[in-house]
């Protein structure tokens, strides 16, 4: 069942919101070569608890970190640890933030250094796909109108989009009802009302849209180890569109 949010708990996600979209502004910064992915769990975690919140993720599923860092080849559930950022690489960070029992969740790409045109370009399209499906975010129309909107960017641009992960409904749960595919027809499934709140979250590959889980259980890459790009909002529907509430300022 796909709950509606009342003004209190969009207030409430707005907060949770606001913290975890400055996260994401720090870490442009505090992302470069020679950071580990536990150094950038630990600096996410200070910032979301310095703010009031606590990190969603944590414990969540028994997932031990306070985010996820996937790198390269991981398109998501990248476990924080030992490993050190390199020159060249592309690192995917998904952060989510819980203000009084309402969560807010948003994954961002990030360049570590200097890149090639390849990841470049992958990072581009994969965020350009998030406002495609953002676009077709307004009351009456079809949830499925999204996943295909995204689906349709990606792959125009030539890209793929992994079938086992999704984006999700948000509020009290960091996942709730419904279900967000990034691929199908258009013209499917409930349709959108003011007060849905969502997390649309492509992902891409520059290879084919298999994956496979690696053998710490979480951390999920491209079955033929192409590159992988992540980026995420979560939003609340309105009366004529919706509203980003983990916009980056």
């Amino acid at each position: 069942m796909i709950v509606t949010k009342n003004q209190r708990e969009i207030e409430l996600m707005r907060e949770a919101g606001r913290v975890v979209g400055l996260v994401h502004v720090k870490l442009r910064e505090f992302i470069q070569p020679g950071v580990t992915t536990k150094e950038i769990s630990d600096y996410c975690d200070k910032i979301i608890r310095n703010q009031g919140c606590t990190p969603s993720f944590l414990n969540l599923y028994d997932f031990p970190e306070a985010v996820c860092t996937s790198i390269n080849e991981e398109v998501v559930h990248g476990i924080p640890g030992n490993r050190v950022l390199k020159d060249g690489d592309i690192i995917s960070v998904d952060v989510g933030a819980c203000f009084k029992g309402y969560h807010g969740d948003s994954a961002w790409t990030y360049a570590v250094g200097n890149i090639s045109e390849e990841a470049q370009k992958l990072m581009k399209i994969t965020e350009e796909a998030l406002y495609a499906g953002l676009a077709m975010v307004k009351p009456g129309n079809r949830l499925s109108d999204i996943s295909h909107a995204v689906q349709v960017y990606l792959e125009d641009h030539g890209c793929s989009t992994p079938r086992d992960y999704t984006g999700h409904g948000i509020g009290q749960e960091v996942h709730e009802d419904p279900t967000i595919p990034n691929y199908g027809p258009a013209g499917k499934g409930p349709r959108l009302k003011a007060g849905m709140a969502l997390a649309i979250e492509p992902m891409a590959h520059l290879g084919g849209c298999e994956t496979e889980t690696l053998n710490d259980g979480w951390t999920v890459v491209t079955k033929d180890r192409s590159l992988a790009a992540h980026y995420e909002h979560t939003i609340v529907i309105t009366h004529d569109g919706y509203e980003i509430m983990t916009k980056q300022d």
